[in-house]
């Protein structure tokens, strides 16, 4: 059974709701009874071969397991890489998103994937080479091999009950494309009639990740739209360099519209710190009155939009229900 969110109070005295989010289920495989998937496909999902990063959509099959068929975008499983830290204990269980529909893969629930990047660093005092354990175990393994896997994680960054009743602004940086992939497959045949925008933002060009696939996918549909944002050379048009909050404002044209309408949600995944940006594109954008049904502020702050930081956001600055954050060091 799900519950209606709590209703927050809008500026014209009106309560602002949040969606009824679906039921999902949860912890259906834990560390001490995990799931066994086996490798069907490890890809590169980037936009060009020249990017300077590895970032590979990885497949598994969890036919048999509890996962199958019972894992919806917006939730993570875990994954268990083999082998010992430097201290001898068991490496940490990582978290990964689903980067499939509800129906997986294959459509069946059999086959879930994820968008795993290469963790390469260096440490600054040693300058040792740093690899991350999870990202480059899942990067490196082959076809058929078997993996431990855990979950389903989360139950807040799922798509409502009933999405037809919704519109939607997806904003993802870098690895946080993962969910809205999954999403908005699921939303072709349960939603076909919704408003849907996904902006995208990477470094480069070379960065983007599932470009054709999901320009493709816009492209079948009239009322969706698919913009990137990229922070590091100038856009397709001649434009420069920009962020995704700064698309938001490029976009006001089409993507205002939307941010007004009582029906949209807004989701946000990626790299930490994306959220301020966003939050304050938002507050420019909208007048006052219709700004309150997107976040709460504090009197102190409300006049000064570039004195926001993170640390006002769910204390000084209070996203509402309709709302969805996703972000990570």
């Amino acid at each position: 059974m799900t519950k209606s969110a709590p209703a927050e109070a809008s500026e014209a005295g009106k309560p602002v709701r949040g969606p009824v989010l679906g039921g999902v289920e949860m912890h259906l495989h834990t560390p001490a009874s995990p799931a066994i998937g086996r490798v069907v496909s490890s890809e590169r999902c980037t936009h060009s071969a020249k990017c300077s990063s590895f970032v590979r959509h990885v497949a598994f099959d969890v036919s048999g397991a509890d996962l199958a068929g019972r894992i919806v975008p917006g939730q993570s499983f875990g994954v268990l890489p083999p082998g010992t830290d430097d201290n001898g204990k068991p490496h940490k269980l990582r978290l990964y998103s689903l980067a499939s529909p509800s129906g997986g893969e294959d459509g069946s629930g059999s086959i879930i994937a994820t968008t795993v990047k290469r963790t390469i660093d260096e440490d600054w005092e040693t300058h040792e080479l740093f690899l991350g354990v999870a990202s480059n175990y899942l990067c490196d393994l082959q076809v058929g091999d078997e993996v431990h896997l855990t979950g389903p994680s989360g139950k807040r960054f799922v798509l409502p009950d009933d999405p037809a009743k919704h519109d939607y602004l997806f904003i993802a940086t870098g690895t946080g494309i993962a969910p809205f992939r999954g999403m908005m497959m699921d939303l072709v045949k349960r939603a076909p009639g919704s408003r849907v925008a996904l902006v995208m933002g990477v470094p480069h060009a070379s960065d983007l990740l599932y470009h054709d696939e999901l320009s493709e996918l816009v492209s079948r549909h009239k009322a969706w739209s698919y913009e990137t944002a990229i922070s590091r050379e100038r856009q397709e048009d001649g434009s420069g360099p920009m962020y995704v909050h700064d698309r938001l404002r490029a976009s006001a044209e089409t993507l205002g519209p939307m941010l007004r309408n009582e029906r949209t949600l807004v989701y946000l995944c990626g790299i930490a710190g994306m959220e301020l940006g966003v939050l304050r594109s938002i507050s420019r954008m909208l007048d006052p009155r219709t700004r309150n049904a997107w976040f709460e502020i504090d009197p102190e702050v409300a006049g000064d939009d570039e004195a926001w930081t993170r640390r006002m956001i769910h204390r000084q600055i209070r996203p509402s229900r309709r709302v969805f954050l996703e972000v990570y060091a």
